[in-house]
């Protein structure tokens, strides 16, 4: 099971002195998860249809290059959303012919790119469409390219996810008065446009609405298509946006279910006559990666305990200015590694930033933490330790692939049955110092 991995990681994290006084705070990355969830994703879509589907991972979710080609040796491409994610997946091997490009912003510089190498490319808007159209007259191109569309079918949980809402800076806002016959226009005018591309929006959606704003895209298809007389519209980017379960290990919603509410939302998208592009990312990666950090400090104010620990909001950025959106759950154990027991105790997780509101848990329920034991942070393989907050220039932590050998259980673990490998080492002051302006230090002086 995935959490008696987790547990033995843990352990063997300690004991292999991946995690350390010198290294306080560590990221770790559960490989077979990783590879279980590209294999579910795949499975699901060929249990609906024989059509050819381009699983393109979204980079922004996890931007590390070991985890772009461990993906793509699992087949899956990549979606891009600026040059360095473009660079990212170049440099991870993903073909050009596995790589799409979305962005509300992209230069005409990224859209030559693009088109030189031959990468799908969806235009957010008809301005950017036009750009296309005279760099392509400039150099004919091999890229699909398509129009990102909002139908406009409402917002979740999280507005700031939220990306089909009725004023979403995304795409062309279909119910917009003339939008939408702007868009049929544009394929008429256009014989090579043949993709139409939609996300709804992630965590905090609801699933029958993200299968809405699919099915108003699969229509619109139809639509341009009766008018062009033939099948211009070849292909429908779907997105991504699969929620996850943060409340426990288990992995609910499945890529299985979501596949098949689409295939009865919207039947004719799934009949073989369209290819299909998703772009998932958190869903891949959030259940698979997990922050170790160790307690410095134990405390008590106003008779609650707090843990002051080496984890925040350099690691956990969204949870600390937003917990009620993204709560995280915790995990105690004690020095060694091994699940803390004990009597639950309600107390504060705090990390290292020095502002108050630098906390991963707050009244939590947990065994009482003391000195040197270590807090898990399960959940956490997608928008978290990738994406560094240098805060107090704390330095960004070391990510570890790992692989478990056998299938003990964390209890008689003793830390050589799971295998490491560096996925991006620990930044060092030393680089900390030069990515401040350390090489110039009398640069504002006269």
């Amino acid at each position: 099971m995935a959490s008696d991995r987790r547990d033995q990681a843990v352990r063997a994290a300690v004991v292999q002195g991946l995690l350390s006084p010198a290294e306080p705070v560590v990221a770790l990355l559960d490989t077979a998860g990783i590879r279980a969830s590209a294999a579910a994703l795949t499975d699901a879509f060929a249990a609906v249809t024989d059509a050819p589907v381009l699983h393109a991972f979204a980079v922004k979710a996890a931007p590390l290059v070991p985890v772009l080609r461990l993906l793509d040796a699992c087949g899956l491409g990549a979606e891009v959303a600026s040059p360095g994610e473009l660079a990212l997946a170049r440099a991870a091997g993903v073909p050009p012919s596995r790589t799409v490009l979305d962005s509300p912003a992209k230069t005409t510089g990224e859209l030559r790119e693009a088109l030189a190498l031959g990468i799908a490319v969806n235009a957010d808007n008809l301005q950017e469409l036009a750009r296309i159209d005279a760099l392509a007259a400039a150099a004919p191109t091999a890229s699909p390219v398509g129009i990102r569309v909002n139908p406009q079918v409402g917002g979740g949980s999280i507005g700031a996810l939220s990306t089909a809402t009725a004023t979403s800076k995304f795409g062309v806002a279909l119910r917009d008065e003339g939008a939408r016959e702007a868009v049929v226009r544009a394929f008429l005018d256009r014989p090579w446009l043949s993709r139409l591309h939609t996300h709804s929006g992630s965590q905090g959606m609801p699933l029958a609405l993200m299968a809405e704003g699919v099915g108003a895209v699969h229509a619109l298809a139809e639509e341009i298509n009766g008018r062009a007389g033939r099948r211009q519209v070849d292909t429908i980017d779907i997105g991504g946006g699969l929620p996850v379960n943060f409340a426990s290990d288990e992995e609910t919603p499945t890529y299985a279910e979501y596949a098949r509410l689409l295939a009865a939302t919207a039947p004719g998208l799934f009949d073989g006559r369209y290819g299909l592009v998703t772009e998932f990312g958190r869903s891949l990666l959030a259940k698979h990666g997990t922050i170790l950090a160790r307690v410095e400090y134990t405390k008590t104010s106003g008779s609650r305990p707090i843990a002051v620990t080496h984890a925040g909001v350099q690691v956990a950025t969204r949870t600390v200015y937003d917990p009620g959106s993204w709560p995280l759950r915790v995990l105690a154990y004690d020095a060694e590694g091994r699940p803390r027991a004990g009597e639950e105790t309600v107390q504060d997780v705090a990390g290292p930033a020095c502002f108050a509101g630098d906390l991963l848990a707050t009244g939590r329920a947990l065994p009482l933490l003391r000195p040197d034991d270590v807090v898990a942070v399960p959940d956490t393989g997608a928008y978290y330790f990738a994406h560094h907050y240098a805060y107090n220039s704390l330095p960004r932590p070391a990510v570890h692939g790992f692989t478990v050998a056998d299938a003990g259980t964390a209890a008689d673990a003793d830390g050589k049955e799971v295998a490491f490998t560096t996925v991006r080492r620990a930044q060092t002051l030393r680089e900390i110092v030069a990515e401040s302006g350390g090489e110039r230090p009398d640069a504002l002086l006269p």
